[in-house]
């Protein structure tokens, strides 16, 4: 009754890594506000962008559902803040990549089946979910690995959820930045992309403001990227004329933006990077995560018999540690913070 991707896509669903995205933090800690985005209301957003790109471009809208719902699920807590903190603290010891550990999630973590470790997913979406990879990691990969040793390109599908994971997180994350009153109307008229969409609605609808303002143009800013995506993508296959997926592979990147668009994302990317990721409230968070992720670590590589019993493992004690760091929902890394380190806490 279902295709292999489909499968996929509903083993990812019911797996407890994917349940967890709900409390770990995209921009801003779980905590700090209800209506912000999360890693699950993020992947979720991925996968509806990209499905809606494939079906213009009639590729497999199930393979790349699954591609988009998995990407993240080896994220550590505190975003990109916890990921570099855990990878500091893993540096002798293999590094840590977030998207190596959405691999090792779906391929040997998740225990839900009898007869074999992980999700047992398709090459084609285990493929996707590495988005980029060392070259040393890549060696030890197997199949999942070849493309980065070859120079190939994935499939088709999953070019395109790298990029709807690009529209997703820059848009949405200039809905949640001015929804904290980090970032301005008036600072984002200084982005085209932004200012350009802004002056088509205001055009549109004179007396409009607040939520309603800011919701049609980011709706708009969305739909101009996707189209535009759609559109450099189709004439780039035109051109190419890949006649399956080995030609595919051997073909530059084929889902892109055109040259204009990616011009004005890459101004959105640069903008949000210095007006919102460094903005010093974020900033503090961020440093707090650090310090949190640093003190676990230390603690459990100290004494691994303050882990739980799955996690002491001889053998590769500092990766079980990463295992248990990264599994970890915002909101439990600092509980877990509170046990070890604050006098009168169970």
């Amino acid at each position: 009754m279902r295709t292999g991707f489909q499968r996929d896509r509903d083993r990812i669903i019911h797996s407890t890594a994917f349940r967890r995205l709900e409390y770990k933090t995209q921009v801003f800690v779980n905590h700090e506000g209800d209506l912000f985005r999360t890693r699950l209301t993020h992947s979720i957003e991925v996968a509806q962008i990209a499905r809606g790109i494939c079906r213009s471009l009639r590729l497999n809208e199930d393979l790349a559902e699954a591609v988009a719902l998995a990407h993240d699920l080896g994220h550590t807590p505190f975003g990109h803040a916890g990921q570099d903190a855990l990878h500091d603290c893993m540096r002798d010891h293999g590094g840590f990549e977030h998207n190596l550990q959405s691999l090792r999630i779906v391929d040997l973590l998740e225990e839900r089946y009898a007869a074999f470790d992980g999700l047992n997913l398709c090459f084609e979406t285990r493929e996707g979910i590495v988005k980029h990879c060392a070259l040393d990691h890549a060696r030890r990969l197997g199949d999942v690995g070849e493309r980065f040793l070859t120079g190939g390109q994935p499939s088709l599908e999953a070019q395109v959820c790298n990029l709807a994971d690009e529209i997703a997180y820059n848009n949405h994350d200039v809905d949640d930045g001015l929804r904290s009153g980090l970032i301005s109307l008036d600072q984002l008229r200084e982005v085209a992309l932004f200012r350009r969409h802004a002056a088509a609605v205001e055009r549109a609808y004179p007396a409009l403001s607040g939520r309603r303002l800011i919701h049609e143009t980011v709706r708009r800013m969305i739909n101009a990227l996707v189209c535009d995506l759609v559109e450099t993508t189709a004439a780039n296959v035109a051109a190419h004329a890949p006649d399956g997926i080995d030609a595919l592979r051997a073909c530059p990147p084929l889902a892109a933006f055109s040259p204009e668009v990616a011009a004005e994302n890459r101004e959105l990317k640069r903008f949000l990077r210095m007006n919102l990721y460094r903005h010093y409230q974020v900033l503090r968070m961020t440093s707090k995560a650090r310090r949190i992720i640093g003190d676990l670590f230390a603690a459990f590589i100290d004494d691994p018999r303050l882990l739980p019993p799955q996690y002491q493992n001889g053998e590769d004690q500092p990766r079980a540690v990463a295992d248990y760091i990264a599994g970890m929902t915002d909101r439990y890394a600092m509980k877990e913070h509170r046990r070890l380190f604050a006098v009168g806490e169970i």
